[in-house]
């Protein structure tokens, strides 16, 4: 996992500011932003979804909502969103540029999660960034980062290979 980033899109660097936290996953693929997006989020194997099983209890247990296991979407590519303020799954679309960059973001008492695709040269990077809200943000991420590393990537190769 190569962490650098080059950020070109304006959109994206106000979303780094200040951050507490930011990870970047790459993939390799030709596929178009959209579709990549569409199978990206229509994976979630039985582990994936045991594991928000998991994180359900855990931010039970530090005092956080959790309304229970999101549903793996089910996105035809021209369906997903890209105007800022539409619901995509549990995220708010923030900002998107057709082919180039889509940006979404989860607010949380606890904290805000942003999480970006964007195309670079032969695939596209998946950002991770997280501002911290509370004690509890901080404590929550932590708990799970292990295991948001293998989701995020089992999800971008899934993505990147339309299965």
């Amino acid at each position: 996992m190569r962490t650098t980033l080059e950020v070109d899109h304006p959109e994206l660097a106000a979303f780094l500011l200040r951050a507490d936290h930011v990870d970047v996953h790459r993939v390799r693929t030709e596929r178009p932003l959209r579709s990549f997006i569409a199978a990206t989020f229509a994976y979630q194997p039985r582990w994936i979804a045991l594991l928000y099983s998991v994180r359900m209890r855990l931010v039970r247990l530090i005092g956080l909502d959790q309304e229970g296991v999101p549903a793996p979407t089910r996105w035809r590519p021209e369906d997903v969103p890209m105007q800022a303020g539409e619901p995509a799954s549990f995220f708010t679309v923030q900002a998107a540029r057709e082919d180039q960059l889509w940006i979404a973001s989860a607010e949380e008492r606890h904290l805000l999660g942003t999480h970006a695709i964007h195309r670079e040269a032969g695939g596209y990077a998946l950002v991770t960034i997280v501002h911290y809200r509370h004690w509890t943000g901080r404590l929550y991420f932590n708990a799970i980062r292990p295991f948001h590393h293998l989701v995020v990537m089992a999800m971008a190769r899934a993505g990147a290979t339309g299965s």
